[in-house]
């Protein structure tokens, strides 16, 4: 298995999600992403596995910072300008990948 969970350090399910995958001794790779975004690729990988709709955070504080919610706009092109806009945690495994604390879709993955 190789897992890389994108999150933020403050999120609460970022943080529940790395507790997750420690107490199963599984190991993962956290990439923060108040400091880095996803690659174009990983991008593309994660967005092809859970849907272009379920990666933005429209509850989110940044979300409503930027008004994006009255403005016509590029979901691809803010998200990859702006990571603070993503639903965490992102967990990928692989091809298969979720959106958020899924521990009944990452049991299926052990």
């Amino acid at each position: 298995m190789n897992i890389q969970i994108w999150g933020i350090k403050k999120c609460q399910d970022t943080r529940k999600a790395e507790r997750y995958f420690k107490e199963r001794r599984i190991k993962f790779q956290f990439i923060d992403l108040a400091i880095k975004g996803l690659s174009k690729g990983e991008f593309n990988s994660v967005k092809a596995a859970v849907g272009l709709e379920n990666l933005i955070d429209k509850e989110g504080k940044e979300y409503g910072k930027q008004n994006l919610k009255y403005l016509v706009h590029d979901v691809e092109e803010v998200l990859m300008e702006n990571p603070l806009l993503f639903m965490t945690p992102i967990v990928r495994n692989g091809k298969l990948a979720t959106v958020g604390y899924k521990p009944d879709v990452w049991g299926t993955w052990e």
